[in-house]
């Protein structure tokens, strides 16, 4: 039923493009993506079977990575098998209640990462500043507790994107998604009314999230740096930041990613939408395909158990 020859009422079925103005080489596309995501699948799996085997392992640092690889395989898992559905077999349409769903566990997933990635941030601040009280401040009942904080966060704040949508939209101008997943801002342009609203609330949960924990990591880091650097000895400052060069990379090409894919969606409009679409794959593919590579390479306890796991 149509409200008029431009709108659709209440859309049951829409359609994921994949990457516009490359749909011809999407085949090819798909391939890199394909690897990246095995990669990141056997990689954070195996980084969590290491974590849990290994009762030495048992530390906040590593416990916190292990939610962060279980959310990485979340996220790419919510993205990769439609993606490559599109890219490979044309299976474009999705139920509009999919994509619904899909959009909330990616911006889900998306929190829960960043949260993590505070929590981690927070750990290496006291283990540096307060090395005799971190086995105290750091209990297990405490990150069990961050840990849900983290969940409930992420779940409540992104909850109103689901019904800003569903409740206020009833007429669409178009059922065509011009993207390769269901992302938040690409189903609004969809809609037929005034979509103001959601997108201030976009803005309110992206800066609640991201911004607020920027913030803080940035801090805590600005404090493990002027700690650091008071260190009389050469070998302890270079201990010191052993320890957080690992989640230092993580967090900035995180960050980095997320801020750019951001932006271009709200204010890139002069930026080829192929550019835009690809870095927005990347910015959810890239994070689970480096975490294990660069915490296996830069972490020595892991590092260890995994020459030690292949040679047993």
């Amino acid at each position: 039923m149509s409200m008029s020859n431009i709108t659709i009422f209440m859309p049951s079925v829409l359609t994921l493009i994949g990457i516009p103005g490359l749909e011809s080489v999407q085949c090819w596309i798909g391939i890199p993506f394909c690897v990246m995501y095995l990669i990141a699948i056997i990689g954070n799996s195996l980084l969590l079977i290491i974590i849990i085997s290994e009762r030495s392992l048992h530390e906040p640092m590593y416990i916190f990575l292990g939610m962060l690889t279980v959310t990485d395989v979340a996220l790419s898992t919510s993205i990769m098998p439609k993606m490559l559905a599109i890219f490979w077999f044309h299976i474009a349409e999705i139920y509009f209640d999919s994509c619904l769903f899909q959009m909330w566990l990616i911006h889900t997933f998306q929190a829960m990462e960043s949260g993590i990635l505070l929590a981690m941030a927070l750990d290496r601040y006291v283990a540096i500043c307060y090395p005799l009280r971190h086995a105290a401040i750091f209990t297990h009942q405490l990150i069990t507790q961050i840990g849900a904080v983290v969940t409930l966060r992420a779940v409540i704040l992104v909850c109103p994107f689901l019904l800003l949508i569903k409740c206020r939209f009833q007429f669409y101008h178009t059922t065509v998604i011009s993207h390769s997943y269901c992302e938040h801002m690409a189903i609004v342009k969809l809609a037929a009314g005034n979509v103001r609203v959601n997108k201030i609330y976009g803005l309110f949960g992206a800066f609640t999230v991201a911004g607020f924990d920027l913030i803080f990591i940035s801090l805590s880091y600005i404090q493990i740096f002027i700690i650091v650097f008071r260190l009389p000895q050469k070998e302890a400052r270079l201990k010191a930041f052993n320890t957080c060069i690992a989640h230092i990379c993580i967090f900035l090409q995180f960050y980095i990613l997320s801020f750019f894919s951001f932006f271009t969606h709200r204010f890139g409009s002069h930026i080829p939408p192929y550019i835009h679409i690809l870095f927005s794959s990347f910015y959810l593919l890239v994070p689970p395909f480096l975490n294990p590579l660069v915490y296996g390479a830069k972490t020595q306890q892991i590092r260890v158990h995994v020459v030690k796991m292949f040679c047993s």
